[in-house]
């Protein structure tokens, strides 16, 4: 019904920035919300951000004041400003979809982000 496209990540030294971007397509008026996690090898996926689709967000304690999430029209396309990367930043990050529930329905493929000390 929904496919999510990630893109953005990247090599990038501690200190610095990255923006993620998502596209949503396929049923995209059945989204509440969308947002970002993210994994680490051998680590469970953690909840990175999200947005409502009136542009509520909420954010992580980790990332608070660091990252910060936007949408051209949620449920269209989102992004993820991610300023002051620290090496524990490094993950694959995950754009996800929500249809009226507080656990993601929708994934995309991911894309990687790597933060050199």
């Amino acid at each position: 019904q929904v496919q999510l496209v990630e893109s953005g990540g990247g090599l990038v030294e501690a200190g610095g920035s990255l923006r993620l971007s998502c596209i949503a397509s396929g049923s995209i008026s059945s989204i509440n919300a969308m947002g970002w996690y993210r994994q680490v090898p051998g680590k469970q996926r953690e909840w990175v951000a999200t947005i409502s689709h009136g542009g509520r967000a909420n954010y992580a304690d980790s990332v608070k004041g660091r990252f910060t999430i936007s949408g051209a029209t949620p449920g269209n396309t989102v992004y993820l400003q991610m300023n002051s990367l620290k090496p524990e930043d490094t993950a694959v990050y995950y754009c996800t979809a929500y249809i009226g529930e507080f656990r993601p329905k929708y994934w995309g493929q991911g894309t990687q982000v790597t933060v050199s000390s």
